[in-house]
């Protein structure tokens, strides 16, 4: 489904961390709506080094592009030369800024800093150099425990939180400035669908959930789950907020979710349903209490108001589309 009435044929498109989730979701958009956009992706791709949490630096994966017909060039978005090479052999017409340490749980502040902050505001100068549109991947980990998610209640829990409310700030500090782009920043919230596998421990708890199912595994959930909820959103919503973000009405700061909020039990309970299997429910203590959130709810008014976004997927809609790729990953 086309989101927009943009042609972006004969357009050239930087999509940064493209072979990583929603980047390769956006490359394959692109690709098959788009067949003359020249789409080039630069991602880092995985190296087997990792974080001192034992996760991975990055989850960019060549299976997530496989099929691509664009432009494919490695590279780590830190590396002033690699992107003095992106500005003088291309000219964007728009940059969809998807890299990032997007790991909740790691320690790296000076990473952390450099990566989602740093090297973010040197590619928006590359846009502002290029006129090229700029939308770029913030988090709804931005307002951590917060109980108001709109712009302008951000209290974040975590490195990673704050790295992304820092960024944000780059955006305003530029629209203040003037600037003849768009910029537009979308927090997103709880995403998941087609091509996230290869974020192992952090893929979404549907995927992971999913395959605990059918492997005859009892899915195992935090005490007190029912009451922990998150505002989950599939990933053609957030592939439909991005190509919407490409022409905002008004630049700014977005949430992108569904303004649901959901308990991880009706997760299990959907996917059970779904799946006709029953294999019960497990309860552990839940470790991250102090780094957590136990609610999340985007408020979306702005996102309608100033995108034209509407998500168009529920919970149960968007599990029963992703489970055909999550029974072909069990298989």
């Amino acid at each position: 489904m086309q989101y927009n009435d943009t042609d972006f044929n004969t357009k050239t498109i930087l999509i940064t961390g493209g072979a990583g989730f929603i980047g390769s979701n956006l490359a394959f958009y692109f690709q098959n709506h788009y067949p003359h956009a020249t789409v080039v992706v630069f991602d880092s791709f995985r190296n087997g080094q990792k974080l001192s949490n034992g996760n991975l630096k990055s989850f960019g994966h060549y299976h997530n592009l496989l099929g691509f017909k664009g432009i494919v060039i490695s590279g780590d978005i830190n590396d002033k030369a690699a992107l003095k090479a992106l500005q003088n052999n291309y000219r964007f017409d728009y940059i969809f800024h998807q890299a990032a340490i997007s790991d909740t749980t790691a320690h790296e502040q000076d990473l952390m800093i450099a990566t989602n902050v740093n090297a973010y505001e040197a590619l928006l100068k590359i846009a502002i150099d290029h006129g090229a549109n700029m939308v770029y991947a913030s988090s709804a980990a931005a307002y951590g425990d917060s109980d108001r998610f709109e712009v302008g209640y951000e209290s974040p829990n975590n490195l990673y939180g704050f790295s992304k409310v820092m960024m944000d700030n780059v955006t305003y500090h530029y629209l203040q400035k003037g600037v003849d782009i768009s910029i537009v920043g979308l927090r997103y919230f709880n995403v998941y669908g087609e091509r996230e596998m290869h974020k192992n421990t952090t893929a979404s708890m549907v995927l992971q959930f999913g395959l605990q199912i059918l492997q005859g595994k009892t899915p195992r959930l935090f005490e007190g789950s029912d009451k922990i909820l998150r505002d989950f959103i599939y990933i053609d919503d957030a592939v439909q907020a991005n190509i919407l973000a490409a022409h905002p009405k008004q630049s700014g700061v977005y949430n992108v979710g569904t303004g649901k909020a959901r308990s991880f039990e009706d997760i299990v309970d959907i996917l059970q349903r779904e799946l006709s299997i029953d294999n019960g429910k497990e309860y552990i203590p839940n470790p991250y209490i102090g780094s957590y959130q136990f609610f999340t709810q985007a408020d979306i008014q702005s996102t309608q108001t100033h995108l034209d976004y509407t998500p168009r997927f529920s919970l149960e809609e968007g599990i029963k589309s992703y489970l055909p790729q999550i029974k072909q990953l069990h298989r």
